[in-house]
């Protein structure tokens, strides 16, 4: 399985929550969408443990099997394709999640996230 983790999913893989710890290790690929290291980052920042959390991140991404995804010009088009079906449903999500989104469309993946907005994106699969 080729699986994107969301922001809280890393951090409870950090935290040893068995479910995401589970999945790392019986995952393909372990994708993180630029935002989510975006938003890890920001949290670091404002935290009292960024150094720890970086070293943290660093070793993570260098595991074999975990990729970083960036946005190109066909994100943006995917980007595009869920924002007018959200707007047609009348039910926005926020624009990080919208990014998340569209690299998970894009790339085939399955998202590994606790947030119910994506609930809202049926076509997105979900772990």
């Amino acid at each position: 399985m080729r699986v994107a983790f969301d922001t809280n999913r890393y951090v409870d893989f950090g935290r040893g929550v068995a479910e995401s710890v589970t999945l790392f290790a019986q995952a393909e690929l372990v994708v993180l969408p630029f935002i989510v290291l975006a938003e890890l980052r920001a949290g670091f920042a404002n935290g009292h443990r960024q150094p720890e959390n970086e070293r943290m991140l660093r070793y993570f991404l260098l595991e074999k099997g975990v990729k970083v995804v960036f946005a190109d010009d066909q994100t943006t088009h995917h980007y595009a394709a869920l924002y007018r079906q959200l707007r047609k449903q009348g039910t926005p999500i926020p624009t990080n999640d919208m990014w998340i989104a569209a690299l998970v469309v894009q790339h085939d993946l399955v998202l590994h996230s606790r947030d119910r907005d994506f609930d809202r994106l049926p076509q997105l699969a979900r772990i």
